[in-house]
């Protein structure tokens, strides 16, 4: 099992309580924004909160925050990625 994708599934439940729902209902490759988790403009903006706050990480762009938070898988991706560039583990 992914540790990153587990650990980002209880933080968007913990930042956006969302109280109703497990971790393991939470498909790590179903969409987070409209389908899926539902999720909407002012909860994208307390993720990146989340993202900054947790990992040190920013999103520079609207075009690279629609392709990090595609998913849940998607945002371990652009974790690690940017993890990577900076020599992080």
């Amino acid at each position: 099992m992914d540790e990153l994708v587990e650990q980002l599934k209880s933080h968007i439940i913990r930042v956006l309580r969302l109280e109703d729902v497990q971790p393991e209902k939470i498909d790590p490759e179903a969409p987070l924004f409209k389908q899926g988790l539902g999720l909407d403009s002012i909860d994208a903006l307390e993720l990146i909160m989340m993202l900054e706050r947790e990992y040190g990480i920013r999103i520079t762009s609207i075009e690279v925050g629609w392709k990090a938070f595609a998913s849940v898988k998607a945002l371990a991706g652009f974790i690690r990625e940017q993890r990577d560039c900076h020599g992080e583990k």
